[in-house]
């Protein structure tokens, strides 16, 4: 699977380990021998991990994310207490159970309604989140601007990444990050060991490679294309704008205050930079704490963790993407096949059999049809983990939270 041109790479980054100069943005880096090897042994096992249709199953760094030391449970509703009905409850849970779920939590007025795990998987256990991981990132650097080691998410990137300064890429926007509109180039899979797409993700410089080589194909703001690159600069970012690493800064100022448990997240080698776009590990419930977050306006337990008015501008569409906000999916007019990518690509399309019922319905969603529904009006959130569903009969998106809304009794 190695090309001759990899084979040629390999040995102009071992020749060029000391005195070549520094690359200018844009121009490919020589990197060590070593690095080759191991961007090269991890390319390996993403395709032979590939037939199971969840990118890399694990990785061969990884590194801590404290939680909370004192993380207790949520508060369980009491059967008198129960809002949705026990029908409503068993067809959600059912649905869960026949696709491949590793956990299914349904929480209502502060209180869960069912949790149910999977297999061997346990409260603590953390699971696997793919692109999850991105509204976890946006939740960082809300609560950068929150703490003011970031002005606004107007400010350029460039006032961080000062490698951009002078270069097309100085317009690209912390928001433009967020929501998708960098003008970086898109996501797409590749089985090519040289393509950019896949040394952005498995690179032991995965974040040099971002920074200094991956290709600007539009005008910053003015198109949406889902790109995993736009989601792993948040932690160089992060880095760069707090001094501290996005494991450290994710565990003290977004799990611990919100109480909860942690986990692992892959790094790009020892002492190396944490991914942001994907591939953190966390127990089911921190997922949920997250988007109890949100529904509560970035308040927890009377604390503002994330500035006023920012979960609302997360859920905020742009006219790229009617269904787009900042690291969330929005419920919008109803569309029966409607993805992660710009409307105007048909692969990776979710099917939904009717709308939202809740207009204002709003959820993560993640590589497996992993999803976190929230439900503002209704006080309600649902969340689903797990592998891929059985590819018959197809997922829909839209039956657990339309039906835990059509089971709601007040």
């Amino acid at each position: 699977m190695v090309t001759t041109r990899a084979r040629s790479a390999m040995l102009l980054a071992a020749l060029c380990i000391a005195g070549c100069q520094p690359s200018t943005e844009g121009v490919a880096q020589p990197y060590t021998a070593e690095d080759e090897a191991l961007y090269l042994k991890r390319f390996e096992q993403l395709f032979k991990d590939a037939p199971r249709g969840e990118g890399l199953g694990g990785y061969d760094i990884v590194r801590d994310v404290a939680g909370a030391p004192d993380a207790a449970p949520l508060p369980v509703a009491g059967a008198e207490e129960s809002t949705i009905s026990a029908a409503a409850l068993s067809d959600a849970r059912d649905y869960a159970a026949a696709n491949n779920s590793t956990a299914f939590i349904v929480w209502r007025n502060q209180k869960l309604e069912t949790v149910d795990y999977f297999g061997d998987v346990a409260r603590e256990t953390p699971l696997v989140s793919r692109s999850l991981a991105k509204p976890l990132g946006v939740i960082a650097v809300a609560r950068a601007v929150q703490t003011g080691y970031i002005k606004s998410i107007d400010q350029p990137v460039a006032d961080f990444i000062t490698e951009w300064r002078s270069t097309p890429k100085a317009d690209i926007k912390i928001r433009y990050l967020l929501d998708m509109r960098s003008g970086l180039l898109p996501q797409a899979f590749d089985v090519d060991v040289d393509s950019m797409l896949n040394r952005a993700y498995l690179h032991p410089r995965h974040d040099e490679i971002i920074i200094n080589e991956y290709p600007l194909t539009h005008e910053p703001g003015t198109r949406y294309e889902y790109s995993n690159a736009n989601s792993e600069l948040v932690s160089p970012l992060i880095r760069r704008a707090t001094g501290m690493s996005y494991a450290d800064w994710v565990s003290r100022e977004v799990l611990q205050p919100l109480g909860a448990l942690g986990g692992a997240v892959w790094i790009n080698r020892e002492d190396g930079v944490e991914h942001a776009g994907c591939c953190i590990l966390l127990p089911a419930e921190t997922w949920l704490r997250l988007a109890i977050l949100l529904i509560q306006d970035g308040v927890w337990e009377g604390r503002r963790l994330l500035p006023e008015g920012f979960v609302q501008a997360m859920q905020t569409p742009t006219p790229a993407n009617p269904h787009a906000g900042m690291g969330v999916y929005i419920a919008g007019d109803y569309v029966e096949w409607r993805g992660a990518a710009n409307p105007e690509v048909e692969i990776g399309r979710a099917y939904h059999s009717e709308a939202y019922l809740d207009p204002d319905l709003f959820l993560f969603d993640g590589n497996s049809n992993q999803v976190v529904f929230m439900a503002p009006s209704r006080n309600l959130i649902a969340l689903r983990l797990g592998g891929p569903p059985p590819k018959s009969p197809q997922w829909d998106n839209a039956y657990l939270p339309n039906t835990l809304l059509r089971g709601i009794s007040d």
